[in-house]
């Protein structure tokens, strides 16, 4: 029996085929059998082979007796790829009289933590986190049951701890010696509900939580993904100049939702395979402020009027057509965790030296007059290496109609996050 193994996400697409006798991390011949195997420089959330030893790292999949890479481009380069290859050739050992090699995982030094971990978007983000390799120790923070999300998780043979603390007694401890925060903490979004109308409960939950943050580790990457982001993200600024603490290089609102929805819907309609598209999503995160530019689409491809229509609406809506398809049982949960991973390895991956990463992220920002405003920005070891101006450049008629007719809803949001933070004195 075969199994057909894939991995989502590496600047390396491989697919393995497994047989079921093979153990876990061995494997007794691995090649490259088609062209350098690369790709671009967002893509979907999963394993990454940056360096010889990842692979090694990971624990959760069973082992390959072949790799073909079926990707043409790479934010690697070529010259990476004879590493890639000698990444799958450690020692080998001798196990049932056939030369296999195994991999021994091994745990990178990263604390992330995660504050609303038992709920909806928490509890799947935390399972995705669990299996990066550059996480080394996993925090979990809610107000009630993270005692049982932290013993379920922990059962998950990944090299990461998990440590679970409960109310706001153990947010301090939940977030000592931390690397990365990632704030997924609110009251999700319900039919006919509206951002605007999460802001009252949300804004505050924010503060409360960044002021902590701003406390105990002030140096740690901050994600915030607690909706409404056109204003949590200026109520958490905020906050942080308050303490004295603010980095803007290392505040990101998580916009990464929109650039995945983006570049499923354009794979669907276009035909295209996934793993190529690449469809850069600028402004912000609620409604008409989401603006997906497919004319910077790449692989290079062309729209009708109609097409460029559709698909703007319906990436700027899809959050509401995900609620309304729940019928009020819950909203874009799953979606928004896989997005959020994403964002986090790609942290991670730029915090451990990866000098070649690059996300959209809802940052202080002048390409605009506007303070803040979602953008391809490179990331690197101190948060926000450049925020990457080419993007806005050369738009189409309806791209730049669109770019102006977002701004006065965005700073409307902005300020209304900033005058709720200056309105609501921090914690000394």
């Amino acid at each position: 029996m075969e199994l057909q193994l894939f991995i989502l996400r590496s600047p390396f697409y491989c697919k393995m085929a497994a047989t079921s006798t093979a153990n876990f991390f061995t494997t007794s011949t691995a090649s490259c059998n088609s062209k350098p195997c690369m790709v671009s420089k967002s893509k979907p959330f999963g394993l990454r082979f940056n360096s010889p030893n990842y692979l090694r790292n990971f624990s959760g999949l069973k082992a390959a007796t072949s790799v073909s890479c079926e990707s043409e481009s790479s934010f690697l380069g070529k010259e990476s790829t004879a590493a890639f290859r000698d990444s799958f050739a450690p020692k080998a050992v001798k196990q049932n009289s056939d030369s296999i090699t195994r991999f021994q995982p091994r745990a990178s030094s990263f604390k992330v933590a995660i504050l609303g971990a038992a709920g909806g978007i928490g509890q799947p983000l935390a399972l995705l986190i669990k299996m990066s390799p550059l996480v080394s120790t996993l925090h979990l923070y809610d107000i009630a049951n993270v005692k049982g999300v932290t013993a379920d998780l922990s059962h998950c043979n990944t090299p990461s701890q998990v440590l679970g603390f409960t109310g706001a007694a153990e947010l301090p401890n939940s977030l000592k010696g931390v690397d990365v925060v990632v704030i997924p903490a609110g009251v999700p979004r319900k039919p006919g509900m509206t951002r605007d109308d999460l802001f009252n409960i949300n804004a505050n939950i924010v503060k409360d939580l960044v002021e902590a943050v701003a406390d105990t580790c002030p140096d740690a990457f901050i994600h915030i993904i607690s909706n409404p982001v056109n204003s949590t993200v200026p109520i958490a600024a905020e906050v942080l100049k308050q303490k004295g603490v603010y980095d803007p290089k290392k505040l990101f609102g998580v916009t990464t939702l929109d650039v995945v929805r983006a570049n499923t819907f354009v794979a669907q309609r276009k035909n295209l395979k996934l793993i190529d598209v690449d469809v850069p999503v600028v402004g912000g995160h609620a409604g008409i402020t989401i603006l997906p530019l497919l004319s910077k689409t790449k692989p290079s491809v062309s729209f009708t009027d109609e097409e460029v229509e559709e698909l703007t609406v319906r990436i700027q809506n899809a959050g509401t057509e995900v609620v309304e398809a729940k019928a009020g049982a819950g909203s874009a949960t799953l979606s928004m965790a896989y997005a959020a991973a994403r964002f986090v390895e790609s942290s991670l991956r730029a915090l451990d030296g990866d000098t070649d990463v690059y996300e959209c992220s809802y940052v202080q920002s002048e390409l605009t007059e506007l303070p803040f405003f979602a953008s391809r920005i490179k990331l690197g070891k101190k948060g926000v290496e450049a925020v990457i101006p080419s993007d806005l450049q050369g738009l189409t008629e309806y791209e730049a109609k669109a770019l102006e007719a977002l701004k006065p809803e965005l700073k409307a949001s902005i300020e209304k996050g900033i005058a709720f933070a200056n309105k609501q004195p921090v914690t000394a």
